[in-house]
């Protein structure tokens, strides 16, 4: 009998002993450009053709292969472009544990298969089949001395193309590059050149992709490198001159704020961590900006018991429009709870000063880092904090005046995040509920039980990281958008900034949401440059500036760095990734302890920035953001109004002067207290108008989900330029605050 027909016989007896379905499929060539088959069994001095392939379809593989006598190989497919032998005969030694068949040979594997055998060719870069619209474009190398591109993704198992540019096109990244297999890279293009990149030879990216090991994904510090080809995933605006802002030195400091507040009486609160502040500073001061050729008489000096760092802050409704400041740094002032009755004007020094017994009034728990809400009855939600300075968590809610027999209600998901959940944001929503949004997290409360009623998606992070956080102290900044009448859509919620934990990788983006929506979900928009620690103001027209922060690191002393000086308009009247404008710059470092309120001129106050880092200043500084509607030199309208203390749907007259500068809308801005990048009491409405000759009747918001109880600054507009703003009372005092509280230390200007 020939060679050839002795080889055929060893192929039948093991053919006549094969599990159904599997098959001889010939004499491979193996080790070219490396394995044909991807998974080796232990080696076995009993090999046959029966146990290999036993074991290969144990573990669920579709081909088997056997080598050299004694090593049995598994697979789906061959692999590395795997070819058939000249002949058969090539496997020409016998299997270790069955003479009578053939088990390969040094470089020859005997292949069988349950099925058609697939043959996977040569690894190359995928180019075909990728998602949108990214193209290959070579193989490079890493940069010199530094990644071409920061964000790093490991995808030990499953990287590929396809998965490491969907990743990266969810972030906004238009560059991405694949290495060593299981690592991906996000960027941007322009930073390949500026790490002195350089194409390298396409035989350099020869490590197959894990998760689909038809593909190359790079090699040792080598790149296979792709770019998005399509429409732009963003495109940021780049004003010049007016049209990009202007900031402006407004005023030197006498103190550095912690928390500061618009005041009914016009004029401008600051608060700062008395106690742990300069040793002659009394803790509070009024800013009146009509006097500001005067230092001695802008300033006013006011005082505080405790000490107020870290704290809330909030504009009740009563008719006085007082502000309350809430919790503290240590001891006794994490139970404090101070008022201050807003009095004087422009140009005429108030008296009041702010007031506070702890032994008369208190809150149930002491409170470091908490956040408060005005609740549609008028009463205040006080939520979070911990129990003093980096103490342990205060994981509960409390309301103020607290009710009879009223505790306080526990919310384990403060308990489950704690550190990284404090100054939640807080949020009405207009079909009821309460949003709540912190660390990664966000969820809708009931208003009466505060039971979780809706757990939304987690808020996305970095493009590597999804476990980054928005609130402090991974800290990023937050607003409601804007509502228009009839106010029938769903609230949206803007969140910027943040960072991660650890690294501390301050974040390049702002996510959006509609928590009301049946199914809600996060919209993602990259942000110019990185931010951790920002702030932001909404503005009159309905567009919103970011400021300040950091370009890395976290909120705290000393923790953040790189100063973030320019500042970012947010226009959500545009497309989705075509909001952002590259505004203006500053020179002044504003960071950890900084803070940005909306003027009655429409301008934005900014102050504050205590990094304590040894490069930076504590800053006294005021400046102030001149938005793009204040230098376009159009005249601005105004207005007057007899009715400051509107009912909800009620019909308000007010008589204008409009200069022609186009549509005629009118705006109810909140309200609000700026710290740690939340505005405690934000919120921006533009009710119904109609005008006719110089008469304009506003129809006030319709109830209190669409405009909580409270102060609203009224601003006219004509066109994009507003006027300056008459403050307003919407929804009286449901709670009675005005009787509130009934001691002897504090004054009550009553309902």
């Amino acid at each position: 009998m020939t060679q050839l027909a002795l080889a055929d016989a060893s192929v039948l007896v093991a053919k006549r002993a094969l599990p159904a379905g599997w098959a001889y499929q010939g004499c491979y060539v193996d080790g070219v450009n490396g394995r044909i088959l991807g998974y080796r069994q232990p080696d076995s001095s009993t090999l046959t053709v029966e146990s290999c392939i036993a074991t290969c379809s144990g573990l669920g593989y579709k081909v088997a292969g056997m080598e050299y006598s004694r090593e049995c190989y598994c697979d789906n497919s061959l692999i590395n472009g795997g070819t058939k032998a000249a002949a058969d005969t090539e496997c020409s030694m016998n299997c270790a544990g069955n003479a009578a068949q053939k088990c390969g040979a040094g470089g020859r594997m005997s292949i069988y298969s349950n099925g058609p055998l697939a043959v996977r060719q040569l690894p190359g870069p995928q180019k075909t089949g990728l998602p949108g619209s990214w193209q290959y474009q070579g193989c490079i190398t890493e940069g010199q001395g530094k990644r071409v591109w920061k964000y790093q993704i490991i995808n030990q198992n499953t990287n590929t193309a396809t998965t490491c540019l969907t990743q990266c096109q969810k972030f906004g990244y238009q560059a991405a590059g694949l290495e060593y297999g299981s690592e991906c890279f996000c960027g941007d293009d322009v930073e390949r050149a500026a790490a002195g990149s350089t194409t390298a030879p396409e035989s350099d990216c020869n490590v197959a992709c894990p998760g689909d090991t038809q593909y190359l994904c790079g090699g040792g510090s080598r790149l296979s490198w792709y770019l998005w080809k399509g429409t732009p995933l963003y495109v940021w605006n780049y004003p010049s001159g007016g049209a990009a802002g202007q900031y402006q030195f407004l005023i030197g400091g006498v103190v550095i704020p912690l928390v500061t507040t618009s005041g009914v009486n016009g004029k401008y609160t600051f608060v700062e961590k008395w106690g742990t502040g300069p040793p002659n500073s009394t803790g509070a001061y009024e800013l009146d900006v009509s006097q500001l050729g005067d230092p001695s008489k802008a300033w006013r000096t006011m005082h505080v018991k405790t000490d107020v760092f870290c704290s809330a802050g909030l504009t009740l409704p009563d008719k006085a429009g007082r502000q309350i400041n809430i919790g503290g740094w240590s001891g006794t002032s994490t139970f404090g709870v101070r008022l201050y009755w807003p009095d004087g004007s422009p140009g005429v020094p108030g008296v009041n000063d702010w007031q506070e017994n702890v032994n008369e009034l208190s809150l149930q728990r002491g409170r470091w880092y908490p956040s408060a809400m005005i609740l549609t009855n008028g009463s205040i939600l006080v939520v979070g904090g911990e129990t003093g300075s980096n103490g342990p968590p205060q994981p509960n809610l409390e309301i103020l005046p607290r009710p009879p027999g009223a505790g306080v209600y526990t919310a384990e998901w403060l308990q489950r995040t704690d550190p990284y959940n404090l100054y939640p944001f807080l949020a009405v929503l207009p079909s009821g509920g309460i949003f709540v949004a912190y660390y990664n997290e966000a969820r809708i409360l009931d208003a009466g039980t505060f039971a979780t009623i809706k757990t939304l998606p987690n808020i996305p992070g970095a493009v590597n990281n999804p476990g980054a956080g928005r609130s402090y102290p991974l800290e990023g900044t937050a607003m409601l958008l804007p509502q228009y009448a009839p106010f029938t859509a769903p609230l949206g919620i803007l969140v910027c900034g943040g960072s991660t934990i650890g690294a501390a990788i301050a974040l390049d983006n702002c996510v959006t949401t509609e928590p009301e929506a049946a199914n809600p979900s996060w919209t993602l928009e990259r942000m110019p440059s990185q931010r951790v620690m920002p702030y932001m103001t909404a503005l009159p027209d309905g567009t919103f500036v970011i400021l300040g922060g950091a370009q890395q690191g976290a909120a705290g002393f000393g923790l953040g760095t790189n100063p973030n000086l320019n500042a970012v308009l947010y226009d959500p009247s545009k497309p989705v990734n075509q909001r952002m404008s590259v505004m203006a710059n500053t020179t002044v470092a504003r960071m950890y302890h900084s803070e940005a309120i909306l003027m009655q001129d429409g301008r934005v106050l900014v102050s504050g920035s205590d990094p304590q880092d040894g490069k930076n200043p504590q800053e006294y500084r005021v400046e102030v953001f001149v938005p793009p509607y204040l230098l376009s030199g159009r005249a601005r309208p105004s207005f007057t109004i007899a009715n400051k203390d509107w009912t909800y749907g009620a019909s308000i007259p007010i008589t204008v002067r409009l200069n022609g500068g186009g549509a005629t809308r009118v705006s109810l801005m909140g309200a609000e207290s700026s710290t740690h990048g939340n505005s405690m009491g934000q919120r921006t409405l533009f009710p119904a108008v109609s005008c006719a000759g110089t008469t304009c009747t506003i129809t006030a918001p319709p109830r209190a989900n669409v405009a909580p109880p409270g102060w609203y600054q009224l601003f006219l507009l004509d066109g994009p330029t507003p006027s300056t703003s008459t403050w307003i009372r919407l929804g009286g005092d449901p709670a009675g605050l005005g009787n509130w509280p009934n001691f002897p230390d504090f004054k009550r200007p009553g309902v």
